[in-house]
């Protein structure tokens, strides 16, 4: 025994030895700073990951509430999160020994016809009553099973940073689709409003038909616009059914309530251009949930080339029990009926057709899949950041432009309203001005949704806001 003990201390302290490759983030060419932006600015408080409290929208803010507690894709990864701790915990499990209890009972009966006679007064039938305390474990001798934990434990923040992938995407969706919504209400009431009007004009037109005021023509050139209006007004009465379906299904409403359509709008303030101050590390991009998660995935990739690569090495198992046997359940519990083992086994592997090897490479080449999309995955993080600030400083300018020609169109329909009934032009430049006008209006319905929804797809391209007043500034 004093020789056995130096022996095992000397595996133990050996134990702490771990087969590589140790994980490294890789070497990205990542810009230093941001671009700078200019323009007139103010602070803005962006509230940590409430980014969306920047539309001042109360309504939105309880959409988006109820969206994070009921949405079941956020559902679905808070599982997984619970599925990767308890995996985790489970790998763990196989870092430490393993302890059992066991008590049992064996009747046997010998032969009478075997090779060797039995004592007269030994009774042919024997009774035996065994309980132990049994324990084994193996000696984490290369690693791997530390490795396997470290895996495990990447997988869990993986999982972890999947969850808040899922819940930032849910809530740029959410307040998509609300402005979706917004923007589908108001050209179907610009349809309907048009509409009313060419019936009326319709109206007017039939009686002056009737008094010889207007020819054939120009009353089926009315007829014509009214019924194309009343076509417009069909589909966008389709999209913002469609829409309010869409946000109560992310909402995570029931069917009912989905088939209802009962979605509730707001009155969000005028949005404000966010302005990207130049100074912020571009490193801080890289803290989006999405790369995140490929980065965690890439950690649990080069820790398992380790637990792969310890399968080359011996591995020790230490197994004992402790604890009584006798031929009378009487007696079970006695001095006499104690017993114990303590035993070693070192196993070596010589030969498996290559299984170890093989098993290191689909390692290796699950590591070098997972390098290739954590570089992928930060490309296209900063390729989304660039077309967001892109996209909030063209759906600024679209806006502006949108609402000049609507002003301007309201006062060509003016004049060309009193030209034509000066008799100085025809019903047919009316109708081309209430056409354009139309077509104005529901154009900067949909640059006003733009500039909304470029907000959004902006702070989900940089992982949500930063929380710090000073961070985040915005343009009047």
């Amino acid at each position: 025994m004093n020789k056995v003990l130096p022996s095992l201390l000397a595996v133990l302290i050996v134990s702490g030895c771990a087969t590589g490759p140790d994980y490294q983030r890789p070497d990205i060419d990542l810009p230093q700073q941001w671009s700078a932006q200019t323009g007139p600015a103010k602070s803005a408080d962006v509230a940590g990951k409430r980014w969306w409290s920047l539309y001042a929208d109360p309504v939105l803010d309880k959409l988006i509430d109820e969206a994070l507690l009921n949405n079941a894709d956020v559902q679905v990864a808070a599982a997984r999160v619970l599925e990767a701790r308890a995996q985790a915990g489970l790998t763990d499990a196989d870092r430490y020994p393993s302890v059992s209890a066991s008590i049992g009972v064996n009747r046997t009966q010998s032969t009478l016809r075997g090779s060797f006679p039995r004592p007269a007064d030994l009774s042919r039938t024997q009774n035996s009553y065994r309980a132990t305390l049994d324990a084994s474990y193996e000696v984490d001798l290369w690693g791997k099973y530390s490795r396997a934990s470290e895996a495990a434990r990447a997988d869990l923040l993986s999982a972890e940073s999947a969850r808040e992938a899922v819940r930032l995407s849910l809530t740029a969706q959410i307040a998509q689709q609300y402005f979706a919504l917004i923007a589908a209400d108001a050209q179907e009431a610009i349809a309907r409003r048009t509409l009313a009007t060419r019936s009326e004009t319709l109206a007017l037109n039939r009686k002056r038909l009737e008094s010889g005021s207007i020819s054939e023509y120009e009353l089926y050139q009315t007829v014509a616009e009214e019924a194309n209006i009343r076509a417009q007004l069909a589909a966008l009465t389709e999209s913002r059914v469609k829409a309010e379906s869409l946000l109560a299904m992310l909402s995570g409403r029931s069917p009912r309530d989905i088939l209802s359509g009962n979605v509730v709008l707001g009155k969000p303030a005028a949005v404000q251009e966010v302005i990207v101050p130049a100074g912020l590390p571009s490193e801080l991009l890289l803290r989006r949930p999405d790369l995140a998660e490929a980065e965690q995935k890439l950690i649990a990739a080069n820790a398992r080339i380790g637990a792969a690569r310890a399968q080359y090495f011996p591995s020790v198992g230490l197994t004992a029990y402790l604890g009584s046997e006798s031929t009378s359940f009487s007696n079970l519990f006695t001095g006499p009926a104690g017993i114990f083992q303590f035993a070693a086994i070192l196993t070596q592997p010589i030969w498996n057709a290559n299984r170890i090897g093989l098993g290191v490479d689909i390692s290796e080449a699950r590591r070098d899949q997972a390098l290739a999309q954590y570089r992928q995955a930060v490309a296209n993080a900063f390729k989304d950041v660039r077309d967001a600030l892109a996209s909030q400083t063209a759906s600024k300018e679209s806006l502006n432009a949108q609402s000049s020609r609507s002003k301007a169109l309201e006062s060509a329909l003016s004049q060309a309203q009193l030209r034509y009934n000066a008799g100085i032009s025809s019903r047919l430049e009316v109708l081309d001005v209430e056409r354009n006008l139309l077509q104005a209006e529901l154009a900067k319905a949909d640059a006003e949704l733009a500039s909304k929804v470029a907000l959004a797809n902006l702070f989900k391209a940089l992982g949500g806001g930063w929380g710090k007043e000073s961070d985040v500034t915005t343009a009047e």
